[in-house]
């Protein structure tokens, strides 16, 4: 199992979005076909066949739990995997 794939069973579980890394969090939405755009502290991610943008900002080294619940909401709802 890959990184990136224990990173997805632990967003998807919902046990501790508190303690996803804001790195990881990001580079897993760019293994996911996600483009990023910085302006500031605000990360803009989006894709061309999904319509929510999520607008990551840190919380320390960590994402923000309730942005950790709307990533986890997205992939549930589009079916997102990693290809890779």
């Amino acid at each position: 199992m890959t990184k990136w794939d224990k990173l997805l069973d632990r967003i998807l579980r919902g046990s501790s979005d508190a303690n996803i890394s804001f790195d990881d969090l990001c580079g897993l939405l760019e293994r996911l076909g996600f483009a990023r755009r910085t302006r500031g502290s605000h990360n803009v991610f989006r894709r061309a066949d999904i319509v929510e943008r999520p607008n990551l900002q840190r919380s320390g080294s960590n994402a923000k739990p309730y942005q950790v619940r709307q990533i986890r909401n997205i992939i549930l709802k589009y079916k997102l995997r990693d290809e890779d």
